[in-house]
């Protein structure tokens, strides 16, 4: 853990190495995958670098895979794994073949292989059109012989009579009309073809629109899908006949049939039925053909991307290696002939990892020229950071770097947050029933990890993967809380057996308003249960009031406690870095800010839970000493006689002798000051306010001189506050005057600078000073979301289940249905993300604010298991 506290030390080196050998060099580096390499030909562009031509080879490469995973993917055959990733830059390690030797030889075979699949795409492309043409001219043709010896003879017997009506009428006033008649009796033209059904409604409307109405259209569905031959995809589609009478509207139909990719057909005379048959006859023979042709087609297509399947991943992993080596090649400088310079990043203890490998390749080589690795000054100043991380470790490192990258050497906040991420979403979660769920959630992750880490998991199952330990140590943690809470689906578990008795509770004769006493006298073992809440509080009827109380204060007490060590943290940082400033007129300040306010709430709330204020309260009270309560337990101290308690009078249990007139301060034996001079149980909230707004009046005092300290607390908080403001601008103004000489324009310059740092700094303390109390406020969330699991879950089992147990059975099992939907869908599901998402807030705000800089740079290894366990090949 103390390695994972800081990054890495890293060192800045130069390579260099013969150019025969790099390739072979830089293979073995990206299976060692420690070093960095720095861009030294940054002036000239990527067409410009010396293995340009590689990287351009490389790029062709991956377009052919690319092409052959498409390809699989139309016949959905699930691509071949080449393994593991590891166990693939292992086989690759100490390969004796040149990377120019590689390429030629995936270039020579994957040519071959392209230039088959496209050959067999096109010729299916064109199949696929014929087969598809005959199939719509078989349709149409059906529907077309179909249209004309159904509806065709209803429109001619109506169009006859409104003709013989005419040549009736004709030749009884002239005889002459008859020939006219006849030669206006002529057919109409029609135009038949087929359109896409989802555009059959604008292609009808467009069609009235244009012809004003002047023709008849009629639509018949195919029933068959139609595969379009460019995307492959199904397409529902209908054939339609189109009747006219002019010129003109037939060059308007054409034009419309032709902007909608409407496929027109050319038809015999429909009267003619031996022809149509014949055509019919000859189509069906021709679309078998056509049909055998394709399917045989589709079949060779089909083989041939079984083959590549299988290939197709372990081609792609070569390629990626092989591009990584040529793009960290043009990264090196030649200053010499034949020799090549790099430079870059390398983890300090791998250093001589890297001296080996780069030694051990020019020895492979038996080349004459020696390699060099060794130390150069760094270009700047904040090297990269890296941590090494486990499976456990992972995802709260990547957790925190969502956030931002840690500075070099800086303290790691994922090291605090593998323990409190949890454990603060675990107090808002805190149930034991809905924290089962999770564990065992985060548990089959567990199980299927070696699965896991091989498959090809979308971006959701991918983040649930590197998340596993983190879903289960939730799950841990809020059954934890739940155990604490004492909930378990909203009920009290009484596991040790309560510690409070209601009069008439074994009968379940329980008055209303009853008040339960405790089994055994108060400070007594006995009295304690063993672990979390005593169950009883969850049938009180100050459930509500009670778990509030004691909710809200653990919300404080977490919240503030988080905060501190937070600025311990920036503390810790500015001592590894020498930053004496920081230390001196900064995290001290803090640090007694937070401490004389802050941290003195925790006093009190601490303060107030451990006092025994029933003993305290009845040591204040006038009590008659020969009654019933006199001599009770509940009093710590020894019972004393006063001197009325012969004459009738009432006695105080230290022995003060009432009155009747006497308030608290009189009665009271502790002399702590104040109205309820420590017999009293103070109100917190109030007590803190009057800390500066009536410092010196404690009204209900905890402990003796009260008083006195708050006032030195008070007095600390307000000289931090300026020695935090003024302190480290005026240290720096100082320091910056020491290396100047006396100058206007200097003056103006330092003047400038010192207003710029006092700004600054009154932004950083402001921030500090409000986001001290505005922080403390933000942590309440953790009281609020556990009140709003708990009243969700309690609402969720009253409504749904105890409103229908004494219906009926099917009833009850309606209700079961309504309780498991509901807490799955709102307590398991929507619960769980909020909580996730507001305990991600109070680390990444709230707790990471007081000393996280994440300004720094990730450290990007040249690492063959990083890029090719970046690559997707189904993508």
């Amino acid at each position: 853990m103390a390695r994972w506290f800081r990054s890495e030390p890293m060192d800045y080196v130069s390579l260099i190495v013969n150019e025969d050998a790099a390739h072979d060099c830089l293979s073995e580096l990206g299976v060692l995958g420690v070093i960095q390499f720095t861009d030294l030909n940054p002036e000239l562009t990527p067409f410009q670098r010396r293995y340009v031509s590689y990287v351009k080879r490389c790029d062709e490469l991956e377009r052919k895979l690319r092409y052959f995973v498409s390809e699989c993917e139309k016949f959905n055959l699930t691509l071949g794994s080449a393994g593991t990733v590891d166990g693939f830059v292992a086989s690759t390690a100490g390969s004796k073949i040149g990377g120019g030797q590689i390429l030629e030889g995936l270039e020579g075979e994957l040519d071959q292989y392209e230039s088959q699949l496209k050959e067999l795409s096109s010729y299916s492309e064109k199949l696929t059109s014929e087969y598809n043409a005959k199939v719509e001219l078989q349709e149409v043709l059906e529907k077309a012989r179909r249209f004309f010896m159904t509806d065709a003879p209803r429109l001619a017997v109506s169009e006859l009579t409104a003709t013989a009506a005419a040549r009736n009428t004709a030749s009884d006033e002239d005889p002459s009309l008859l020939e006219d008649a006849r030669e206006m009796d002529m057919r109409f033209s029609s135009i038949t073809g087929v359109v896409e059904t989802a555009e059959k409604a604008r292609f009808e409307r467009m069609i009235f629109r244009a012809t004003r109405g002047n023709c008849y259209i009629r639509f018949a569905p195919i029933k068959q899908p139609i595969t379009d031959p460019e995307t492959g995809m199904l397409t529902e589609k209908c054939v339609f006949i189109i009747f006219y009478k002019s010129i003109s509207i037939e060059k308007k139909l054409k034009q419309i049939c032709d902007a909608f990719s409407a496929h027109r057909y050319a038809l015999p005379d429909m009267d003619d039925a031996t022809a149509v048959d014949r055509m019919l006859t000859e189509n069906a023979q021709e679309l078998v053909d056509s049909r055998t042709v394709l399917l045989k087609n589709q079949d060779t297509r089909y083989r041939l991307c079984q083959m590549l399947a299988v290939s197709v991943e372990k081609w792609t992993w070569t390629v990626l290696k092989e591009k990584a080596v040529y793009h960290s090649l043009n990264m090196f400088r030649a200053d010499v002939t034949g020799m090549l310079r790099g430079e870059g990043w390398v983890i300090a203890e791998s250093i001589d990892d890297v001296r080996a490998t780069v030694n051990k390749s020019h020895a492979n080589m038996d080349m004459a020229m020696p390699s060099l690795v060794d130390h150069v000054p760094k270009p700047w100043p904040t090297p990269p950071t890296h941590f090494t991380t486990n499976k456990f470790t992972y995802g709260y490192q990547e957790f925190v770097n969502t956030y931002g990258i840690p500075r070099y050497r800086e303290a790691n906040p994922a090291l605090f947050t593998a323990a409190t991420f949890p454990f603060l979403f675990g107090v808002m979660y805190g149930d034991i029933g809905h924290g089962t769920f999770l564990f065992c959630a985060g548990l089959y992750l567990l199980w299927n990890e070696k699965a896991n880490d091989n498959a090809k998991l979308g971006e959701m199952g991918a983040g649930m993967h590197s998340g596993r330990y983190m879903i289960t140590m939730m799950g841990f943690f809020a059954i934890y809380a739940g155990f604490i809470y004492n909930d378990c689906f909203s009920l009290g578990l009484n596991l040790f057996g309560s510690r409070w008795s209601f009069e008439g509770q074994d009968t379940l004769e329980v008055a209303n308003g009853a008040e339960a006493t405790q089994n055994a006298p108060y400070g007594n073992p006995a009295s304690v249960y063993p672990f979390g809440l005593d169950p009883i509080w969850h049938v009180t009827s100050n459930e509500l009031l009670f778990f509030n109380s004691f909710k809200m204060k653990l919300s404080v007490i977490l919240g503030i406690l988080q905060m501190f060590m937070g600025t311990c943290l920036k503390g810790i940082n500015a001592i590894y870095f020498g930053e004496k400033l920081d230390l001196f007129f900064e995290v001290i300040p803090m640090m007694t800010f937070a401490a004389s306010l802050f941290l003195y709430m925790i006093v009190l709330i601490v303060m107030k839970w451990s006092i025994n204020w029933n003993s305290r309260m009845l040591s204040a009270t006038c009590l008659d000493p020969y009654g019933d309560t006199w001599g009770s337990a509940d009093y710590d101290g020894e019972w004393i006689m006063c001197d009325n308690a012969g004459n009738g009078g009432y006695c105080t249990p230290w022995g003060y002798s009432c009155t009747g007139y006497d308030d608290t301060a009189a009665k009271c034996p502790l002399n702590f000051g104040g109205s309820g001079d420590g017999c009293q149980p103070p109100n917190l909230i109030t007590t803190l306010i009057n800390i500066a707004l009536q410092p010196g009046n404690v009204d209900e005092p905890l402990y003796a001189g009260q008083s006195g300290i708050q006032n030195v607390l008070l007095i600390l908080a307000g000289i931090s506050v300026p020695i935090l403001l003024l302190a480290k601008p005026y240290a720096l103004s100082q320091k910056a005057s020491a290396h100047h000489h006396d100058g206007e324009d200097e003056g103006d310059h330092e003047e400038h600078g010192f207003g710029e740092i006092l700004i600054h700094q009154a932004i950083e303390t402001i921030e500090f000073v409000l986001g001290m109390v505005s922080n403390t406020a933000s942590y309440l969330r953790l009281w609020a979301l556990s009140l709003a699991h708990s009243e969700l879950a309690g609402v969720f089992w009253s409504k749904a289940m105890l409103s229908t147990l004494n219906v009926n059975w099917f009833a009850s099992y309606l209700g079961f249905g309504i309780f498991a939907g509901v807490t799955c869908g709102v307590l398991l599901m929507m619960d769980v993300l909020e909580c996730f998402l507001h305990a991600l807030r109070l680390h990444w705000v709230e707790f990471q604010n007081k000393f996280f800089k994440a300004d720094g740079v990730r450290f990007s290894p040249y690492s063959f298991k990083g890029i090719l366990a970046e690559a997707n090949v189904g993508s």
